[in-house]
């Protein structure tokens, strides 16, 4: 097994932050430093992470959790911030999968499993995630509503068309796929309704449901097994068929 994905399964990262810790040369091999995501590796190895041993893979489990503003959605805050970590059961090396900014509140989920987080957040899955903004500013108009959904200029592009949903004059649901950084604010204070308050009710086929703020349960086998489904592979595009060669005015040629 490749050396990243071994410690994305054994709980220690996701795949991609997997491969950046090896990079920083903070796994080590049976004694020595190694730099290669790709190196092949199995139980047999002494697979160390900042000195630690790394056992093989655990049990994967995903929790989902109600998280309320002014928590962080990181594993640690190097200011002292309460984190999402601090509030599921401890006891596994779990992480976020995807960020809500600080004052966003919502469904977040945290894993152990890193390929899963790996699909789910890398935009060539493209699984949908659904946030209801309550906006400042005049009321939602049908323009407004056409803007969202053709994309919309930000400084780092384009936005991909998002699905959108007028619930009242100042209230709307948004589902994107994409994960620009603090995407569903910026997308609404462009179009001239700057955001009161975000919170995202649906990861995947996941809603938050009933779950009260501060509150996280494990998902069921069915529940994981959905969200793997809708981090599938998408079909590759098939080339198309190059057009027959064709004679004066037009007649196909034949052989």
């Amino acid at each position: 097994m490749r050396l990243a994905k071994f410690l994305a399964h054994a709980g220690v990262a996701s795949r991609r932050a997997s491969e950046q810790l090896i990079f920083d040369g903070r796994i080590d091999v049976d004694g020595r430093t190694v730099r290669d995501p790709a190196l092949d590796v199995s139980d047999l190895n002494d697979v160390r992470y900042d000195g630690e041993r790394v056992r093989g893979e655990e049990q994967r489990v995903v929790y989902a959790l109600h998280k309320p503003p002014g928590v962080v959605s990181t594993a640690a805050d190097t200011h002292g911030r309460r984190t999402v970590i601090e509030l599921v059961p401890q006891g596994r090396r779990l992480y976020p999968v995807g960020r809500l900014d600080a004052e966003s509140t919502g469904l977040i989920l945290l894993t152990n499993d890193g390929e899963l987080a790996n699909r789910l957040t890398h935009p060539r899955f493209e699984v949908p995630k659904t946030y209801r903004a309550t906006v400042k500013g005049p009321s939602i108009t049908e323009r407004t509503l056409r803007q969202l959904r053709e994309g919309v200029r930000l400084e780092d592009g384009v936005t991909a068309p998002a699905r959108v949903q007028r619930l009242s004059a100042h209230v709307m649901e948004i589902t994107i796929h994409e994960g620009k950084k603090r995407q569903v604010r910026r997308m609404c204070e462009a179009v001239g309704n700057p955001v009161r308050a975000l919170q995202r009710v649906q990861f995947g086929p996941l809603r938050l449901g009933e779950l009260q703020p501060g509150r996280s349960r494990r998902l069921t086998a069915r529940e994981v097994r959905e969200l793997a489904e809708a981090a599938h592979e998408p079909p590759a595009t098939a080339p198309k068929p190059p057009k027959p060669p064709t004679g004066r005015r037009g007649a196909r040629t034949v052989s």
